[in-house]
């Protein structure tokens, strides 16, 4: 992997993956699909595929759902730090478009903070899913220069943004949510801020930026993801601020999600930005 950043990005379980994979499916806005699919259509040419970067791709879930829902062949680069993941992308992005074309990939072993435009040279569309939170203030500016140097679109998925509602509500839930927030931004990384931070970066350099809500909307029937969520969320919440709760907020809303009580909005953004100038909604 080269360079290697001084402040890299958390290493994903590929368990916690694959548990939020269906989630992260029913939450991403196919909003942008339609202006996605015209913009594409203008850039690849009979006699090459269009090309696509998926940017910290994780296990390929990115892929797994954008590349049936676009058509034409397609030919995939994909970025990651974790060679693991990296190859688990590559085995199992889909190997046709939605009108059968074929697609193909490649993986690269990368830190994406340090991408620049020579690198991105002869790419369609920029992607990525759940990434932007993760990056410090360095490292989202590298990527948004990569991607205007190479004139293309980009689609992030998946973005935190920092809300995050209870059903049923507790008194406790607005104190582990700022800090959440706060440990989300140790390290000097974005979090909760980091779609308006992106989206002021393309436009500054002369993207139109659309943006939608992405939440995932958790139930009964999501009892496993919504159990290892909580405890990932309070945990983070609580080695932030350890007054954010008194003793007893997680087992009471383990026991909820066990029951069948408990429902959970959390709130992200999708981010589709065009070369082209202003901003606006899809």
């Amino acid at each position: 992997m080269s360079p290697v950043s001084e402040n890299p990005p958390p290493v994903f379980d590929p368990g916690w993956l694959a548990l939020r994979e269906e989630a992260d499916s029913g939450a991403r806005s196919p909003g942008s699909l339609a202006p996605l699919r015209g913009l594409l259509s203008s850039r690849g040419a009979p006699a090459r595929p269009v090309g696509i970067a998926d940017l910290g791709c994780g296990a390929g879930s990115q892929g797994r759902w954008l590349a049936p829902r676009l058509p034409g062949p397609q030919h995939w680069t994909l970025y990651d730090r974790d060679p693991g993941l990296l190859s688990t992308a590559g085995a199992r992005l889909p190997a046709v478009s939605a009108d059968g074309a074929r697609v193909s990939a490649r993986m690269c072993l990368r830190e994406v903070g340090t991408l620049s435009g020579d690198d991105l040279a002869g790419i369609d569309l920029v992607t990525g899913s759940a990434l932007l939170d993760l990056l410090t203030r360095e490292e989202l500016d590298a990527v948004v220069g990569a991607v205007a140097a190479a004139g293309c679109p980009a689609l992030f998925t998946l973005s935190v943004t920092g809300r995050v509602e209870f059903f049923p509500g507790e008194r406790e839930d607005a104190a582990l949510t700022e800090a959440f927030n706060a440990h989300q931004r140790r390290g000097g990384r974005l979090g909760p801020d980091a779609v308006g931070a992106a989206a002021a970066s393309f436009a500054e350099r002369g993207y139109r930026v659309l943006t939608q809500p992405s939440p995932w909307r958790l139930g009964p029937e999501h009892a496993p993801l919504v159990r290892a969520w909580l405890r990932g969320w309070v945990g983070a919440a609580l080695e932030q601020d350890p007054d954010a709760a008194a003793g007893g907020y997680l087992e009471r809303r383990l026991g909820e999600c066990d029951r069948g009580e408990l429902g959970v909005l959390v709130h992200h953004d999708d981010l589709l930005v065009v070369p082209g100038g202003g901003t606006g909604s899809p």
